[in-house]
């Protein structure tokens, strides 16, 4: 059974770590901010509902090994930044291993989700986990399909996932 988790894994400005419940409140933002979930359609409303959903995910995913997202803390001052990790989907009836990143939106624009997305392809590749890697990313979602692009990522194909017109961006392990 594979391990999807980074845990314990770094870049030069991130340190890796499981999701706890006490991240609720510091995660709370993204979902008040109303330009993180604006290409996203059927997400609640509420900010706290929406947020208790997506942590509520991200546990269930832990229990039972499909991947995850990380908390993404600065090295520098120990802040959490973001969500990213390689996440086990399913895509048109066939099991993919997606990189998902998510940053707050004070920290956007400041190349984290790119640095974050890398660490999880090259941990991914670099230990066999995957033959290829893809992201699901909405199609009007400019700034996430940029970061896709520049971590080597295609697009590979369009279609629809949880009611949502996405592109699929893929890299293959080289």
């Amino acid at each position: 059974m594979q391990n999807y988790l980074l845990e314990g894994q770094s870049t030069d400005r991130l340190l890796f770590r499981k999701v706890v419940p006490a991240d609720f409140d510091v995660w709370l933002p993204f979902h008040e901010e109303p330009l993180s979930s604006q290409y996203w359609e059927g997400l609640p409303s509420n900010p706290k509902v929406a947020c208790q959903q997506q942590f509520d995910r991200i546990f269930e995913r832990y229990e039972h090994n499909l991947g995850g997202m990380n908390a993404l803390v600065l090295k520098e001052n120990s802040k959490m930044v973001g969500l990213c990790g390689l996440l086990v989907q399913t895509i048109d009836n066939n099991e993919e291993v997606e990189i998902g990143y998510s940053i707050l939106p004070d920290y956007w624009r400041k190349g984290l989700a790119f640095e974050a997305a890398q660490k999880c392809k090259n941990h991914a590749f670099g230990n066999n986990l995957v033959e290829s890697l893809i992201s699901i990313i909405h199609i009007d979602n400019v700034p996430s399909q940029k970061v896709a692009i520049k971590n080597g990522m295609k697009l590979d194909k369009t279609t629809s996932y949880r009611d949502n017109p996405v592109h699929i961006f893929r890299v293959n392990q080289s």
